[in-house]
């Protein structure tokens, strides 16, 4: 483990100024941003030009959110490497690999098939990347400004998301899908840069070497731990669920999808602003439950076709709620060991990317027989429903104990 970790991680860090001077935190959060940025005009395209091609609700939904079925192949497979011993090196490298595969869509009369196909191989490196990434966030601040840190790079990349929605919307008023994910490699390949330019490398203390038998090993002590059973159904289900109402906005109201996105995404940044900056972390384990009810409650007006104004409103309160995110988020670090933090927390991050896909396709599939707005309701319904069922169960894992160390037995 090297000594010359970062002086912002031993000091207090308490605003979002403190974070900001780290220099490794700017880095990491910067380049994370601008590849969020890249992903929303890249999936913003590619859900309007299967729409136009198609007119399928289900297509069009699992075109916009597709890359998160592979991220569960990243959890099962080779997400060790997040705590490897040469996290820069491997972030980087997945980056890149990210930029190729962004630039491939600018493929003027690439099949659609082809497409797919290229979403499912870049959500498994995705997924490796936000593993390795967060692992690294881990080590460059302290653990006391985990949650701060963690509601910063939402907010920010929230606020990227309702530009990339506003500019998607504008940008393909003039030019063509392929032009829109022209623009997405551009930023794709500055997240690359950004990264590479400001991050150092660091040692994660992972003694094994990473693979397939050291991810299963780690993943089947995670799954075997009722707390954190738990904690993961609650990250990931009801996410999901409400992703899957978002991935209908194309089909529910064309002229006005655009504008509900951009509305979610500005909800979103309200929610890990005032959960992240405002409350403390007590406040914040108290708030989990009712914010996921948040989450799901207001989309049940959709039963009633709502004005464009109302649904809006709707969407932006609902979103804020996204924000349970982060209590329930730095519940699971505590009970993490340090040596597989970047495994656990990117088996974390695959799995909620994997229940939006699933969100997605779920919610899709059912509007191909119902309206969309229909589909709306009764999805947000079962997120509820999800929510309140099991609490108790999260109530329970704020008592258990931490996963056992690597190497050690429970």
């Amino acid at each position: 483990m090297p000594s010359d970790t970062s002086v912002s991680s031993t000091l207090p860090t308490t605003s979002y100024r403190d974070l900001l001077r780290n220099r490794e935190f700017v880095g990491l959060h910067a380049g994370f941003t601008v590849t969020v940025a890249a992903s929303t005009l890249s999936g913003f395209a590619l859900g309007t030009l299967v729409d136009r091609q198609t007119q399928s609700p289900f297509l069009t939904a699992v075109s916009m959110y597709g890359a998160t079925f592979a991220t569960v192949l990243g959890a099962l497979t080779l997400m060790s490497v997040a705590d490897g011993n040469r996290p820069r090196r491997t972030l980087v490298a997945l980056q890149c690999v990210s930029l190729v595969g962004v630039a491939a869509q600018a493929v003027p009369g690439l099949p659609l098939a082809a497409r797919f196909g290229l979403l499912l191989v870049l959500g498994f490196f995705q997924s490796l990347g936000t593993g390795t990434r967060m692992g690294l966030l881990a080590e460059v601040v302290p653990t006391s400004a985990y949650a701060l840190a963690r509601s910063l790079m939402n907010i920010t990349s929230g606020g990227m998301a309702i530009l990339g929605y506003a500019i998607g919307g504008v940008l393909l008023r003039y030019l063509s899908p392929q032009g829109v994910f022209v623009v997405a490699t551009a930023l794709t390949g500055a997240g690359v840069v950004i990264v590479a330019a400001t991050v150092r490398e660091h040692s994660i203390r992972l003694t094994r070497r990473p693979g397939l038998r050291q991810t299963w090993t780690t993943n089947i002590a995670l799954f075997s731990h009722p707390g954190q059973r738990a904690l993961l159904l609650n990250l990931w289900v009801p996410n999901g669920l409400i992703v899957g109402c978002g991935a209908l906005f194309i089909s529910y109201d064309p002229r006005h999808a655009d504008v509900f996105l951009a509305a979610g995404s500005a909800g979103m940044l309200l929610g890990d602003l005032t959960v992240g900056r405002l409350l403390t972390a007590e406040q914040r384990r108290r708030c989990a439950f009712p914010l996921r009810l948040l989450l799901a409650v207001p989309y049940l007006l959709f039963a009633v076709h709502p004005p464009v104004l109302m649904a809006t409103g709707a969407v932006f309160i609902a979103s804020a709620g996204f924000a349970a995110t982060l209590p329930l988020q730095e519940q699971l670090l505590a009970l993490t060991p340090d040596p597989v933090r970047g495994q656990v927390q990117g088996v974390e991050s695959a799995g909620r990317m994997t229940w939006q896909g699933l969100g997605a396709a779920i919610a899709g599939g059912v509007a191909q027989y119902f309206t969309p707005a229909t589909t709306i309701t009764a999805v947000a319904a079962v997120s509820v429903v999800i929510t309140v069922s099991s609490r108790p169960f999260v109530v329970r894992a704020r008592a258990g104990s931490r996963l056992p160390e690597p190497g050690t037995t429970a």
